[in-house]
């Protein structure tokens, strides 16, 4: 081995401490995604105990989202003044106090108060998040950054409805909250153990730059709205899997309840399998609208199989569920390299904050029109609109693509 092919210590510590920052910013997102699946696998427990129907229970989510939205964009502004650290922190802090909170609500009403709570905490993950990785992590490691942050969020999705119902069945839905609000606190003691890792290293002039470009001016980047749009979207087709395409599934092709109950989990591992292969993938920017464009066209016609097919075995359904996770998954690590690349300096808070808003209103809004397609039977157009989705997010991620060469090219 050459010399100039031999790693310095200087690089060993380099990945060392971007291993260390993408690990510990997982663990503190999938406690985000954990959250946001707390509530709904207790409404049988929570409606028996508060004596209110499922409506009544959606609109905890619906607030949960709603202040979710509006704290991620706000939090984007405070993230480029003040830094990531101490507003993730406070996000963590936020999640565990809700989770206590739920634990001790004698009330309807006190439990909306802990969702709003609850939503203020998870509001703060994304600008946060993702200014870390883009101003601390190694270009050639965003990649792979991005990819452990999609797999933690399915991991902390898939772990919510573990670790509450089992809890609950033993003891009571109390106990499950108040263990989910103590896990919280863990992983910020975990986090506030290693702040260091944290600090964004800048200068006291770089610092004042980024003070002074702390405006609204990167909302006249039609980039940025274009990846608003694209999250929009992706959040909407998350929401028809996560909500209604097991059941579609199963009332077509009369799969079994256990069967179509183990689909979504099969679905989100598939995913977290295929952003490990998108991680590797990403290393090259100048590709990431293409391999968004492929991952996404396969699994929409995958769900048009699903949807449209009539000779479908019950048995095939799950393995078309984790052929259509896993090319989602691919796509996500490019997914987040489009912001990435679409995001002005010193303004990384700021872009993402709005850009992931769109999430939270994407996962509100599907399930108004979804829902009615359900309730009318029209299992076949749940899966017919989820390609069309899925179509549009391949349209939206090359206008990003195309958006941004035209701005480069014009200054």
């Amino acid at each position: 081995m050459s010399p100039a092919t031999v790693p310095s210590a200087d690089d060993a510590s380099a990945f060392r401490r971007d291993a260390g920052l993408i690990g510990l910013v997982g663990v503190a997102h999938g406690i985000s995604h954990f959250s946001q699946l707390l509530l709904a696998p207790l409404f049988p427990w929570l409606r028996d105990a508060f004596q209110v129907g499922y409506a009544e229970l959606g609109l905890l989510l619906t607030v949960f989202f709603t202040v979710s939205c509006a704290v991620q964009a706000l939090c984007g502004f405070i993230v480029d003044r003040h830094g990531p650290r101490p507003v993730l922190f406070a996000g963590v802090a936020l999640l565990g106090v809700a989770g206590l909170g739920f634990a001790v609500s004698q009330s309807y009403w006190m439990l909306m108060g802990f969702a709003v709570v609850a939503g203020m905490g998870n509001g703060v993950f994304h600008p946060a998040d993702y200014t870390l990785f883009n101003r601390k992590v190694s270009p050639q490691r965003l990649g792979h950054a991005y990819s452990v942050h999609g797999i933690s969020g399915n991991l902390g999705w898939a772990l919510g409805p573990a670790f509450v119902v089992p809890i609950a069945i033993a003891s009571s839905w109390r106990v499950a909250m108040a263990c989910a609000g103590l896990l919280a606190f863990a992983i910020l003691a975990l986090l506030w153990w290693k702040r260091q890792l944290f600090l964004l290293d800048e200068s006291p002039a770089a610092g004042r730059a980024a003070a002074a470009t702390t405006g609204f001016g990167f909302l006249r980047i039609p980039a940025v709205w274009m990846c608003f749009g694209f999250f929009f979207f992706f959040a909407m087709s998350l929401g028809i899997v996560q909500a209604f395409a097991p059941e579609s599934a199963r009332q077509l092709h009369a799969v079994p309840v256990a069967w179509a109950a183990m689909c979504l989990t099969i679905y989100m591992v598939a995913s977290a399998g295929g952003m490990v292969l998108g991680g590797f993938l990403a290393k090259d920017p100048s590709r990431c609208e293409r391999i968004v464009g492929a991952g996404f066209g396969v699994a929409a016609a995958i769900a048009l199989t699903i949807g449209l097919s009539t000779g479908l075995s019950p048995w095939m359904v799950p393995a078309l569920f984790g052929a259509m996770g896993f090319f989602s998954g691919i796509a996500g690590p490019s997914r987040d390299l489009l912001v990435k690349r679409s995001t002005p300096a010193n303004a990384s808070g700021r872009v993402y904050g709005v850009v992931y808003a769109g999430l939270d209103i994407g996962q509100a809004i599907s399930p108004l029109i979804f829902g009615v397609l359900m309730d009318r039977h029209q299992y076949r157009s749940v899966w017919i609109g989820l390609a069309i989705v899925q179509g549009v997010l391949i349209a939206s991620a090359f206008n990003v693509g195309r958006v941004r060469r035209d701005r480069m090219a014009t200054a």
